[in-house]
């Protein structure tokens, strides 16, 4: 019996110990051993980042506060008379006219908005306005500035001597001459920015091109076809893709932002031209001035997606208002002011001057003005 008892109590050790020696090498899934954090098999996706709006500063209640206390008016060139007439949106009435210098153009915001200047280029003079008081100042001498941009960061004025075919980089506020940069191309008109500023592409009516241009360097780098007679060029809200209106093809060519290759073309209506994009950044508004049309295209699709009528008018350029209810036209050719209704089409038409074109809705939202008639980032 107690040779018996011993081997019993031999067994049962060994079989302790083999238990023992297994769960010292066990892994425990449940519970981790206390000090030992537990491994977490969940990651986490970086979040992405949010979608480019170029116009992100230009929505309805974002108006500079260098703009504060100006009356909201709006600034008519009359080409053929040589006035420019200026409007009180909120009755439709012309509420004063003055003389220019022969052959006013453009009306164009300075990057700060404190000044707007009236293009002549026939007359070689750039007439400055106070918009607190909507009274114009003395002529500033400039050579054939028949547009006029600025760089995104506001230290160099672009006059567009459309009779030189090139582009002249100016002090904005000497307005001496830093450099005459001679294009590739004939009758430079409008233009408009990388999304990143670092570029500009201008439009050259005259040879069917485009220009892209260096802002830090003022040197051409790329020349690209760009169908029959390009005019206004705007960037898409997201930067990917420039709208180029295009008056001979009756269309908007839309090219990639960074190799200039056309992308697609929309037909809208002939002697498309002027391009306005909504105060939401949803929608570019396309004037088409022999058509008597405004075609509206849908940022996100790149379609058509309303087209509203200006029967017997020539809807040219313009601006949005500031609460985005209505898009300003001039009536080219037809004596006469377009107000369209953003949400309905419905027009208003305002009688002016023989030859009306490049109108300014003023003030406008954004940070700055990168000129034309309101083009704001």
């Amino acid at each position: 019996m107690a040779a018996g008892l011993v081997a019993l109590i031999l067994v049962v050790a060994f079989v302790a110990f083999l238990v023992g020696r297994d769960d010292s090498h066990r892994v425990n899934t449940s519970h981790p051993a206390t000090g030992t954090p537990a491994r977490s098999l969940t990651t986490t996706s970086p979040t992405p980042p949010p979608p480019v709006n170029v116009y992100a500063n230009d929505a309805v209640g974002m108006l500079s506060p260098n703009v504060a206390g100006d009356p909201s008016l709006v600034y008519v060139p009359d080409t053929e008379s040589n006035l420019v007439h200026v409007i009180d949106p909120a009755t439709y009435r012309i509420i004063s006219t003055f003389p220019v210098p022969a052959r006013p153009q453009h009306v164009v915001p300075s990057p700060d908005m404190k000044t707007l200047y009236v293009n002549s280029d026939n007359g070689n003079a750039l007439t400055p306005i106070d918009p607190r008081t909507g009274k114009p100042g003395a002529p500033i001498p400039v050579i054939d500035p028949y547009n006029l941009y600025f760089t995104p960061d506001g230290t160099r004025a672009i006059v567009v001597p459309e009779k030189f075919s090139s582009l002249d980089f100016r002090d904005p506020h000497t307005w001496v001459l830093i450099k005459r940069l001679k294009l590739p191309c004939l009758f430079p008109n409008h233009m408009d920015f990388t999304a990143d500023g670092s570029s500009l592409v201008v439009s050259c009516e005259g040879s069917g091109q485009l220009v892209r241009v260096d802002v830090a360097t003022m040197d051409v780098t790329a020349v690209v076809p760009a169908g029959k007679s390009p005019q206004d060029i705007r960037l898409s809200a997201d930067g990917k893709v420039f709208y180029v209106a295009d008056q001979d093809l009756g269309g908007v060519e839309i090219m990639d932002a960074a190799t200039l290759q056309q992308l697609s073309f929309l037909p809208t209506g002939a002697g498309t031209h002027g391009m306005y994009p909504s105060r939401d950044a949803k929608q570019l508004y396309v004037s088409n001035r022999l058509a008597g049309t405004i075609s509206v295209i849908d940022y996100a699709t790149r379609q058509i997606v309303a087209t509203w009528l200006v029967p017997g008018g020539s809807p040219d350029m313009g601006g949005v208002s500031a609460d985005g209810s209505e898009l300003w036209l001039s009536g080219r050719y037809n004596s006469e002011v377009y107000v369209i209704n953003t949400t309905t089409g419905a027009l208003k038409r305002i009688p002016v001057g023989k030859g009306p074109h490049g109108l300014c809705v003023f003030p406008q939202p954004g940070k700055i003005s990168l000129g034309h008639t309101g083009n704001y980032r």
